[in-house]
């Protein structure tokens, strides 16, 4: 990432791009756009300040943030009173769900082998407390266990191919206590099995190296017996909450009746701390949300902090199906932040759920070509909270940095992996794009809309599955 345009620079680069280069040279007369720049550049732009962003993730990451338990709850309170000291009157909206509890103990023994186990969970995993032979049972697929009897074993199984949840019920259905999941590439492993199934049996992670080792020690024919004890693990009724501060237009009789949505969600999954997934996106809605308080605009500016995006974005769902007719179509940009801090993550892309072009992306190229002198690249993409927007016929788009950080979802996702410089860059585009769009008319001309287009559902779930 660099900034090939310095601040200073603005103005100047937008009369060349406006005007030419003979009309620079000739006496300036300052274009709307220019106008329009230098408002941003005292009121917004100068005014986002990475360290705030950074200390906000270093409140919320010193402990996970799972949706339904109190430190979610926490987080809320936090976020609501953030939002109330910038001068908004901020708003919980409470839903409830059908989710899971993550156990409150996890063991796991092997007698027969020397080094240390670190075993992970997944979401739905069920509590039990079992032990046998440990077997290899490859991917877990059907047809490599059908001549093999694991009649209370514990099935050691490596990530690849099928579902989670699959290699689990395959192994049950062959007799298995419990079962052993590694990964297939470096580093932890954290998934979910996809929901609650009383066919399920014990079963934890192990990373790839952790795996193999066990494997090499089978291979060379010493036996060894494994021990798991999953405690707490249970599921039910859970409340989960969405953080609203809406920003009013500055002046009612030239207002528009357009609503722009500037959003993040601020669960994150069981063990993991959740530095850039997502209290990265979370306190960049603070961060803008605060410099954008006294700035006038024309447009509504609703910054919300979703729940429940990792059990499968429940929060934004239930926000989206709660708008009236009315504010779905008055609503026309919805800028989704997640994990956008990452320094070990790749460069900064968006992803609008059917892969076309969309006012969001429009208005972030244009302020990304003006900050950086490039256009941020778009794709396709869905798994978080911009699908409901998108499924209701609304343009939005996922900034996130790809390919993602090797610790996505697990408990390195901590402070010390972000980044201030790639928390400022992203920032600046949205900030520069949204009050593009939310200015008055007075200041220059702004973007066409695009026609609302409904997109194809995606499927809910942010979560590894396999």
């Amino acid at each position: 990432m660099k900034k090939t345009v310095l601040t200073i620079a603005i103005a100047t680069s937008l009369a060349f791009g406006t005007l030419g280069t003979q009309a620079t040279l000739a006496k300036s007369v300052e274009t709307p756009q220019q106008q329009s720049l230098k408002a941003l550049d005292k009121k917004v732009f100068n005014s986002i300040n990475a360290d705030n962003i950074f200390d906000n993730i270093d409140y919320l990451s010193r402990t996970p943030r799972v949706a339904g338990t109190d430190s979610e709850y926490e987080a809320v309170q936090f976020i609501k009173s953030q939002f109330e000291s910038y001068g908004y009157e901020a708003e919980i909206q409470p839903f409830t769900f059908f989710g899971y509890t993550p156990p409150s103990t996890l063991e796991l023994a092997v007698d027969g082998y020397g080094g240390e186990l670190e075993p992970g969970t997944f979401t739905y995993a069920v509590s039990g407390n079992v032990s046998g032979e440990l077997v290899y049972a490859g991917l877990g697929k059907s047809e490599e266990l059908q001549d093999m009897d694991l009649t209370g074993k514990i099935a050691l199984i490596k990530r690849g191919e099928l579902s989670f949840a699959d290699k689990v019920l395959n192994a049950a259905e062959r007799g298995a206590a419990g079962v052993i999941i590694f990964n297939n590439s470096d580093g932890s492993l954290s998934g979910t099995l996809g929901g609650p199934n009383e066919n399920f049996v014990p079963v934890v992670s192990l990373s790839k190296a952790e795996g193999e080792a066990l494997l090499a020690q089978l291979n060379n024919g010493i036996e060894l017996t494994a021990s798991l004890n999953i405690e707490g693990a249970k599921f039910g009724e859970k409340d989960s909450y969405n953080v609203i501060a809406t920003k009013e237009p500055t002046n009612r009789r030239k207002a528009t009746d357009d609503i722009i949505v500037v959003g993040s969600h601020h669960d994150s999954v069981a063990g993991a701390p959740g530095a850039n997934d997502d209290a990265s996106g979370t306190a960049m809605t603070l961060e803008l949300a605060r410099v954008m308080k006294n700035v006038p605009t024309d447009t509504e500016i609703r910054f919300i902090t979703f729940g429940a995006e990792e059990n499968g974005l429940l929060g934004s769902s239930h926000y989206v199906e709660n708008l009236s007719e009315d504010e779905i179509e008055r609503t026309i940009a919805n800028f989704n932040l997640d994990m956008v801090g990452s320094k070990d993550a790749g460069d900064l892309v968006m992803l609008t759920l059917d892969g076309e072009p969309n006012l969001v992306t429009e208005l972030a190229q244009k302020s990304s070509t003006l900050l950086n002198g490039e256009p941020t690249p778009f794709g396709q993409g869905g798994r978080s909270d911009h699908v409901p927007f998108a499924e209701a016929g609304i343009p939005a788009a996922l900034f996130i940095h790809s390919p993602t950080e090797p610790w996505y979802h697990s408990p390195e996702d901590t402070i010390d992996k972000i980044s201030k410089e790639k928390l400022q860059d992203v920032a600046e585009i949205v900030a520069v794009a949204v009050f593009d769009q939310a200015r008055f008319n007075s200041m220059g001309p702004k973007p066409n809309k695009l026609p609302k287009v409904k997109a194809a559902p995606e499927m809910k779930q942010k979560q590894d599955i396999r």
